[in-house]
């Protein structure tokens, strides 16, 4: 649904159109999910448009401009809109999901909350909220808010009953000094060689998500061999950590 939603670092190779076990598929999400054989993902991660709102630029007190996100991709003419899209591309997923299938959904304070709502009223069955604390979180430049340190990870069932799904908590346990792993997690945004960006130095994209992230998500609630979707693929880093992780990948993406 967006260019260039996130990015690899040179750590892990970036998702091959060629390769039957990771492919892009180029497209709208919904219309090519549908296609996808019902019952047979694994784990769906999704990082869907904000839907941020933003009248014009946003500028620090200096009057430079902030990089954030305002592009065409993230602009809805209403609410009623976003939840209409939101409906639409939850339920292509949770089609193709096995019964044991999980979902990650992530957001902000703009969307995660609508999210949320529709994802019960459709049938899904939240299983934890995951709070990203960023440990290096962009400033509130012109000092009117709480510096947004934060993003929140719905991690969901495909519904009530759903019963087998994967939760690795042994591994997480014994990789977290023999502690529980909690839900609050201490990732640094991307920075330096992981933060890509194009011939000009401007970042690719505002809301790259770290590989770290991606990660812990895939570690967490798949196992390898796992077919592993994002509706959103942008730059790909759910793809590149796939891959490195030994799961299977689809994404779909819009843009080139």
């Amino acid at each position: 649904m967006v260019e260039s939603r996130r990015g690899a670092s040179a750590r892990a190779p970036r998702t091959n159109f060629e390769s039957p076990s990771h492919r892009i598929i180029l497209g709208d999400c919904v219309a090519e999910m549908s296609k996808l054989q019902a019952g047979s993902v694994d784990l769906v991660f999704a990082d869907p448009p904000y839907n941020l709102q933003l009248k014009g630029d946003l500028k620090r007190p200096d009057e430079s401009h902030v990089d954030a996100v305002n592009d065409d991709w993230d602009k809805f003419d209403s609410f009623s809109a976003y939840d209409d899209f939101t409906r639409a591309w939850l339920l292509a997923a949770r089609r193709a999901m096995k019964p044991s299938a999980t979902i990650w959904v992530i957001g902000s304070y703009h969307n995660i909350f609508r999210v949320g709502a529709i994802m019960q009223d459709l049938g899904f069955w939240l299983l934890n909220d995951i709070v990203w604390r960023k440990s290096n979180p962009m400033p509130n430049f012109r000092g009117r808010r709480f510096t947004n340190a934060h993003e929140t990870m719905i991690w969901a069932a495909r519904d009530e009953k759903a019963k087998g799904y994967t939760f690795n908590y042994e591994a997480l346990k014994a990789a977290n000094e023999d502690v529980q792993a909690r839900s609050d997690w201490l990732i640094p945004l991307c920075t330096g060689e992981e933060r890509l960006k194009g011939a000009d130095g401007k970042k690719v994209h505002p809301t790259q998500k770290p590989e770290g992230l991606l990660a812990r998500v895939l570690l967490s609630s798949s196992k390898p061999g796992d077919l592993v979707i994002d509706p959103f693929n942008g730059t790909g880093t759910t793809g590149a950590v796939a891959k490195r992780l030994g799961r299977s990948y689809i994404g779909f993406e819009r843009g080139k």
